[in-house]
């Protein structure tokens, strides 16, 4: 039996979708090169916070693992509650939406990341290398990928059969062949941070937090007030995930990047509105949060296609989106495991076929998940919508309210017969 050609992947990006995609490409057989620019291997990210993980992606994650799916509930906790509730700044209100089946596990970045990176091979990995451009060859059989080595200006050359754009949100793969795309503003911005409380588990602000949200631990708590929301949960070793979002208008931002420094003045002026509108416990941990930072909330209108002869984006160069339904890492993984399998199924001798089974697969969903998570957010920000009053969380209807649940998402714990028929119940 003749042997079949071996496929090369070049992956720009070191983060979880390019990671996601190693673990992938390597089990469809591929050769695989991680561009990243990063120079030392990870230990955190400077604007790393917590995530959470739909039961889909945890079970790609665990098949991942080397035969230790356990080590994926050793790094996070589950998430077993998603609630919506009304608040003002004194107390809960009402419960305007609960879930007890969410099965979804929480995860800081860095943790997630660490664990899905310790279990590659270290030798695939590129690191303190900057992509900078690519050529295709003209029988649109190999690309050639140029990066500069940071320690040497040095700049080398990799060839390979497939670029895969793991290049985040702000893509540059993605403007060589949309070279009028632009992210579109969401209308607000939110502030993050985590609180590490470990050494005052015993201190009045945790035990606070925990008298009036007694199912912290195992529960998504989303508070709603009059044009924003809130939402936090606890993260492994003892540390609690929190974001508050904020109507405004689109800021500056500087660099190559969606998140911003925040100065002194900036955090006290954060730390008094909050003081207006949440209840004194979570003000608290706000207050008690070292290094707190801002994201602007950006996504895109659905794109027509998502790869290019042999250039394809997964994540969040494929689909930026903002963070209500809480897709983006979600979406990263199942795109990854999608493109393996169908790289797996077609060979590199059929690698169009390949990424067209990619794209049609992928495409439909991805798309319906970032409109309603654009959605979502303009719900519980209380913004406009067509042909609907603003959401107000004091007067909502118990049909309105359900609406807010994380499982009205489109296509909600789905996999597709692609990779589902793969995965043995874990």
């Amino acid at each position: 039996m003749e042997k079949k050609e071996k496929g090369k992947a070049v992956i720009v990006g070191g983060s979880i979708a390019g990671i996601s995609c190693a673990h992938a490409l390597l089990r469809a057989g591929w050769d695989v090169v991680v561009l990243e620019k990063a120079g030392g291997p990870p230990t955190g990210s400077p604007t790393g916070a917590g995530l959470g993980l739909d039961r889909p992606a945890q079970r790609i994650i665990q098949s991942w693992l080397n035969g230790r799916p356990h080590l994926l509930h050793l790094a996070t906790v589950p998430l077993t509650i998603d609630q919506n509730q009304a608040t003002d700044n004194a107390k809960v209100t009402r419960t305007l939406a609960r879930d007890d089946n969410f099965n979804f596990r929480a995860a800081h970045w860095a943790d997630l990341h660490g664990l899905l990176y310790n279990a590659l091979p270290p030798e695939i990995f590129l690191r303190g290398h900057q992509y900078l451009s690519f050529c295709i060859s003209e029988v649109k059989t190999t690309v050639t990928v140029k990066a500069k080595v940071l320690q040497t200006d040095e700049v080398i050359e990799i060839k390979g059969n497939l670029l895969v754009a793991a290049d985040g949100c702000l893509s540059s793969i993605r403007q060589s062949f949309l070279s009028d795309f632009k992210l579109r503003y969401s209308g607000y911005c939110a502030w993050r941070g985590v609180l590490d409380f470990s050494g005052i588990e015993d201190s009045e602000i945790i035990k606070g937090m925990r008298r009036v949200y007694p199912d912290l631990g195992k529960c998504l708590y989303f508070d709603l007030a009059s044009g924003t929301h809130s939402v936090f949960y606890e993260l492994l070793n003892k540390r609690l995930n929190w974001v508050w979002y904020i109507n405004q208008p689109e800021p500056i931002m500087k660099g190559n990047s969606v998140t911003m420094r925040v100065s002194n003045d900036m955090i006290k002026n954060m730390h008094e509105e909050a003081e207006k509108v949440w209840l004194p416990e979570f003000v608290k941990v706000i207050k008690e949060t070292k290094e707190p930072f801002i994201n602007a909330m950006y996504d895109c209108d659905p794109l027509k296609q998502i790869f290019w002869s042999n250039v394809v984006l997964i994540g969040d160069a494929a689909h930026p989106t903002t963070p209500h339904g809480l897709r983006s890492t979600n979406m990263s993984i199942l795109d990854a495991m999608v493109l393996g399998k169908s790289l797996e199924k077609w060979g590199v001798e059929g690698l169009l076929s390949a990424l067209e089974e990619y794209q049609t697969v992928r495409l439909p969903v991805t798309s319906k998940q970032v409109l309603h998570s654009r959605q979502l957010g303009r719900i519980k920000q209380g913004l406009a919508l067509p042909d609907r009053e603003p959401f107000n969380p004091k007067t909502a209807s118990p049909q309105d309210c359900q609406e807010l649940q994380q499982k009205t998402m489109p296509f909600f714990a789905d996999l597709p017969s692609l990779v589902d028929s793969t995965l043995c119940s874990t």
